[in-house]
């Protein structure tokens, strides 16, 4: 296959993609800076539901994904003073789904999943999570087996490729973008077979296993395989990383009342004080942020959908 050279307007956006993701670490995206201190919301809690739902994106596979953050629920459960449940799909769409059909009242979105839920279940962004090092964000890695003779992804052509979800940020639009950066084609030209795994979880398994031979997953995901013993470290190797991603966002349905959306950022906020919490998620817990942190999210989504009709 013809390796066709990147277009100039390509090289420009793979340029401001590199230097919005590297700012977002530091100031890019504004967080609100808001506190669960600097409203006066009230505890009017009248409109409140019994049971306040919270969906989570599929990350490691929905069983274990409900698993990991059962803690939270208890936490939650306590801080809000009312009895908050966890949600699993099997696919990220059914978490925007769920949320789209009044079946969510908060939820955990990858940025990408996120971007979508705005539009059609009209989320709105509360919270972001830190990366365990304490940066705004994380970052897409391609995995390989150990054993692979793949040190690049100059080497992985041909060869068998898993992406996550087409909702997925770190598993289909930011690697989708950096294939065509660092090799100048698209997944399905550039491999020999594409498929989607589902979740970060399968997607690492199924390259220890030598059923793949590359894959796009991200930094923290990869952290919780290993810390639940889900994956055995030295099991595979990255061969390529990105630069940094805005961090997951928890979102609310913004038609929310006010005193239910301010009770869950200062709740979320107490996770930020125990590194227990943050060692079992993998994460360094979780700040205010706004919904402008994620429009290059955007941006990056309408590229890839204009390269393809493109190609077309």
């Amino acid at each position: 296959m013809q390796i066709y050279p990147l277009s100039r307007m390509l090289q420009m956006f793979i340029s401001m993609l590199c230097i919005v993701l590297l700012l977002t670490g530091c100031d890019a995206g504004e967080v609100t800076g808001r506190t669960p201190n600097d409203e006066t919301t009230g505890d009017d809690r009248s409109e409140w539901p019994a049971v306040i739902r919270l969906g989570l994106v599929p990350t490691e596979g929905g069983a274990d994904t409900t698993a990991r953050f059962k803690p939270l629920e208890e936490l939650l459960s306590k801080e809000m003073g009312v009895r908050v449940e966890l949600v699993s799909t099997s696919t990220y769409q059914g978490v925007i789904t769920a949320m789209e059909n009044d079946q969510l009242e908060f939820a955990w979105y990858g940025p990408q999943s996120y971007v979508k839920a705005a539009e059609r279940a009209d989320a709105q962004a509360l919270l972001l999570e830190r990366s365990i090092d304490g940066e705004k964000g994380y970052r897409c890695i391609f995995i390989v087996p150990a054993n692979s003779a793949i040190q690049s992804l100059a080497d992985a052509k041909g060869k068998r490729f898993a992406f996550t979800d087409p909702n997925s940020t770190s598993g289909y639009t930011i690697p989708a973008i950096e294939l065509l950066d660092k090799v100048a084609m698209p997944a399905n030209e550039y491999f020999s077979e594409v498929v989607f795994s589902g979740s970060h979880g399968t997607s690492a398994l199924q390259v220890a296993a030598n059923e793949i031979d590359i894959a796009a997953t991200n930094d923290l995901d990869f952290g919780k395989m290993i810390e639940k013993g889900a994956l055995k470290s030295g099991a595979v190797r990255v061969v390529h990383t990105s630069g940094l991603i805005p961090g997951a966002p928890l979102a609310a349905r913004r038609e929310l009342p006010e005193s239910l959306k301010h009770a869950f950022i200062k709740a979320m906020l107490k996770v930020n004080d125990s590194p227990e919490l943050m060692q079992k998620f993998q994460n360094g817990g979780y700040e205010p942020v706004d919904d402008s942190a994620y429009n290059i999210i955007r941006e990056a989504d309408a590229f890839l959908t204009k390269q393809s009709g493109s190609a077309r």
